[in-house]
């Protein structure tokens, strides 16, 4: 019982991050146009990636489709956190370097998210298509 409030909790916190950072993205904020301007897919990827990120939210809440928003989430904040000490630096115009924790965050959430049920995972990649 605890362990499964625990990762509600945890799907949750990633959703209502992947959520918080849609505003920024779609209303065209600087720091959002500053960051993908310099990962060079301004405007596209600014609002593909929003788009990916409030389906990505959206799937992780509902219990029956959590595993393949986690996974989702994984990928998509994997390139985030690679791309602050590549591209973009780990503190982005005087942020502090929040945006870069908040990515671990997500990251993290995701992955306990997925490692916990394990067997779950493991039948997800024994179906057959």
């Amino acid at each position: 019982m605890k362990s499964s409030l625990f990762i509600g909790l945890l799907r949750i916190l990633a959703a209502v991050l992947f959520i918080q950072t849609l505003y920024f993205k779609f209303t065209g904020a600087p720091e959002s146009v500053y960051i993908f301007s310099k990962l060079g897919i301004e405007p596209y990827g600014r609002i593909g990636t929003g788009i990916f990120e409030l389906f990505t939210a959206i799937i992780i809440l509902i219990p029956r489709t959590v595993l393949i928003g986690t996974l989702l989430g994984f990928v998509l904040i994997r390139g985030a956190i690679l791309s602050h000490p590549f591209v973009l630096g780990i503190e982005v115009q005087n942020n502090g370097g929040s945006l870069f924790i908040l990515a671990l965050i997500i990251f993290l959430s995701c992955s306990i998210i997925i490692y916990y049920p394990k067997s779950q995972f493991l039948n997800l990649l024994k179906l057959k298509i």
